[in-house]
């Protein structure tokens, strides 16, 4: 009996310590509004998970937030108050197009003002590029809002990491979330150990989440790698998101988990620099 119970023991001890019950999840797509909050949670519920918050936006999948229709935008970006006005561990994601100018500032004040932190624009899908000024002209107005701007780095279009890179020497005072840490051009990132290096060049105001991207990596033979890069670009600047519904929390927990991380990084990952970035 003792020398099952030291075995117990020797087992516990020599298991994976990873709390998943402190989770902030940034970057969650609600393609059916309500129904989606009701799916994800279950999804949730049914593998045993739970989060301390969310990161929503309206748009993705079947909903675009495309140039010309500002209106829709608005009326769009009200909704998704509403719903975060609900459920209160959720975290409001609105939206505009860089294209629609003055409207695209207008809104920007206007969600600002009504305490939404962060802004998610899409190169790929909103269909613009990310080196137009009329983009930079939009991030500032932001940063100076004290707006998080949220843009895909899954390496979609052409010169992505490149672009999104110069984007935020150029808007020093703004904060970007890059999510997908590149995709597979994740090693571009390692570039920022030397910007820092670099006097007056790098305001260290980017921060990825790693969903999508840390799926493929765990458990291959870029694994390594992958977790270099994230110390590189620094431990303190990266997230946890899932990027539901496309791929699931869990899947994304189970994919990390596996990552040759310390204790400490897990929890700043999962949820500390989440809380400390957004002030939760």
């Amino acid at each position: 009996m003792r020398t099952l119970l030291l075995s117990i023991v020797l087992l516990a001890s020599t298991a994976p310590v990873f709390a998943q019950d402190a989770v902030v999840d940034i970057h969650v797509h609600l393609h059916k509004g309500e129904a989606s909050v009701a799916e994800y949670r279950a999804q949730l519920k049914a593998s045993g998970q739970s989060v301390d918050a969310f990161g929503a936006m309206w748009f993705g999948g079947p909903n675009q937030a495309l140039a010309g229709n500002p209106a829709d935008i608005r009326k769009r970006n009200d909704e998704l108050i509403g719903l975060a006005a609900k459920n209160p561990d959720m975290i409001a994601i609105a939206t505009v197009h860089p294209y629609d100018g003055d409207a695209a500032l207008a809104e920007v004040d206007r969600v600002a003002a009504r305490g939404v932190k962060l802004l998610k624009i899409h190169p790929h899908t909103q269909k613009f590029d990310a080196a137009d000024p009329r983009v930079l002209t939009l991030v500032k107005r932001a940063g100076e809002r004290g707006m998080i701007v949220v843009m895909d780095n899954a390496g979609i279009v052409p010169d992505d990491n490149e672009k999104l890179f110069n984007l935020a020497l150029a808007a020093p005072k703004t904060k970007f979330i890059f999510g997908h840490m590149g995709g597979l051009g994740f090693r571009f990132w390692n570039i920022l150990a030397l910007a820092r290096t670099a006097e007056n060049l790098f305001a260290d105001n980017i921060y990825f989440d790693i969903s999508a991207s840390v799926i493929l990596a765990a458990d291959s033979p870029i694994e390594a790698e992958y977790v270099w890069t994230i110390r590189n670009v620094g431990v303190d600047h990266v997230l946890i998101a899932s990027d539901f519904p496309q791929i699931s929390l869990p899947k994304t927990l189970d994919a990390f988990a596996k990552l040759d991380l310390t204790d400490e990084e897990r929890a700043k990952i999962c949820s500390g620099n989440a809380r400390k970035l957004l002030g939760l």
